[in-house]
């Protein structure tokens, strides 16, 4: 959890936390058609500079949103898959994604182009469809057992 966390008891503002940063929901984006190398990742999201990418890589690694491999020691070069639990968030990012096209899409500047955006989402459609997210019931916590005594022997205990 990050040090100024926004609200350690709310489950919104915990994963925040994780994916709230800049730039962050865009590779979690990027990464749902499949793996990705970190120089794949770098074009395209121009303008992020490396050491933010490598930065917000590490984060969703450590809480487990992403799986880093390397494929060359020397020097040392790695590509990225999500992991389950990054797939899913792929359902919240096309959920901001339509958002977006319906209620700011209209105040976006004219001058943009926004076929790679169209693209982007429809990539991400795509991966979803192919690898639908499969919902892990959390499992049963176990039930204390009834203590064995009862009756007298129960008051006879106190």
């Amino acid at each position: 959890m990050a040090k100024n966390s926004l609200d350690e008891t709310c489950p919104i503002a915990r994963t925040l936390d994780i994916v709230g940063a800049r730039w962050t929901l865009l590779i979690i984006r990027d990464l749902l058609p499949g793996t990705m190398r970190f120089q794949d990742l770098q074009e395209r999201l121009p303008g992020m500079a490396p050491n933010v990418l490598s930065d917000r890589l590490k984060t969703l690694e450590e809480h487990g949103l992403v799986r880093r491999e390397f494929y060359s020691d020397h020097p040392p070069r790695a590509a990225y898959t999500l992991t389950d639990a990054g797939q899913e968030l792929g359902v919240v990012v096309l959920a901001l994604g339509r958002w977006g096209l319906r209620h700011v899409s209209g105040k976006l500047s004219r001058s943009l182009q926004h076929d790679e955006c169209f693209r982007h989402l429809n990539q991400a459609s795509q991966a979803l469809i192919r690898r639908p997210v499969q919902r892990v019931k959390a499992p049963a916590k176990p039930v204390a057992k009834a203590s064995r005594k009862t009756g007298a022997k129960a008051r006879a205990a106190v």
